[in-house]
């Protein structure tokens, strides 16, 4: 009998072993179909675009071809101009979201514990919130000037918000029982932030910071506005004033691009089911 049932196990591991390598994991596949998926419109948009275009159905003048703008990619590549625009733009969007990150946390831990924090800064937070970002600019140019300090600022203040408001909403929700626990132990406040309600919002806190990450790259625009001399912003402006549709929409490719990427990498190192546990 005990002969008989291992020769089974050893069949039925081989079969599984002969599946996965045939097939891959069916979490991968899941996800490779998915990400193939989520190509299909903007490839058969591009696609539809491009052929009413060369079949003149469409003129592609103000709305270039994919074509061409790809032409326009790689023609800013091979030059350099490509690759400095894009480290500048990491930079500033590097250096906001560090920063935005860490005020969002500190302020949104903070008023997430104590509830006279919270009345006391809250409401003012609410109302700077709802201020648009180019409104910021003309007071950031006069006060920190049109220098790196005040693009780095203005991304730092489009990423604070989402983090600041999902951690501190999140904290209040925080199960009652977990923190009576943590008073038992006679946790000091830091230790009940930093052991207890932190660990517990992990998951809202990860997602927060993908939504900054990405008002980070919404707001590197309105940042690169300010007098700058390089950046993907500084591209688009650049091709707006001369004329070039074409270099417009390669700046927003990029950003898109860009974004994208950041924010899957973002994912992947957090940890997040959806991504990193498929791959």
């Amino acid at each position: 009998m005990s002969h008989n049932a291992t020769a089974t196990e050893l069949a039925g591991t081989s079969s599984v072993t002969a599946s996965a390598v045939a097939g891959g994991p069916p979490g991968r596949r899941h996800f490779q179909g998915q990400w193939l998926l989520g190509f299909l419109l903007p490839v058969g948009l591009a696609l539809a675009w491009e052929v009413a275009v060369a079949l003149k159905w469409a003129d592609g003048r103000l709305l270039p071809t994919p074509s061409r703008i790809a032409d326009t990619l790689a023609g800013l590549a091979r030059n350099g101009e490509l690759t400095t625009h894009l480290l500048a733009t990491l930079q500033r969007v590097l250096f906001g979201f560090l920063l935005g990150v860490g005020g969002g946390t500190v302020l949104g831990a903070v008023c997430g514990y104590w509830t006279l924090a919270r009345r006391l800064i809250d409401p003012t937070l609410q109302a700077l919130r709802n201020i648009p970002s180019i409104a910021w600019v003309p007071m950031f140019i006069l006060w920190f000037g049109i220098f790196e300090t005040s693009k780095i600022l203005l991304i730092a203040v489009g990423v604070f918000f989402p983090i600041y408001l999902t951690l501190s909403g999140a904290i209040m929700a925080v199960d009652r029982k977990l923190v009576e626990v943590g008073r038992i132990f006679r946790f000091s406040h830091r230790d009940m932030i930093l052991r207890i309600l932190l660990p517990a919002t992990l998951p809202a806190y990860i997602i927060s910071l993908r939504s900054g990450l990405g008002l980070g790259w919404m707001f590197v625009v309105a940042a690169e506005f300010m007098g700058a001399e390089e950046g993907l912003g500084f591209l688009l402006v650049d091709g707006q004033q001369t004329g070039r549709p074409a270099v417009i929409l390669a700046s927003i490719v990029a950003f898109a691009t860009l974004g994208k990427v950041t924010d899957f990498l973002l994912a992947a190192v957090s940890g997040l089911p959806d991504l990193a546990g498929q791959l």
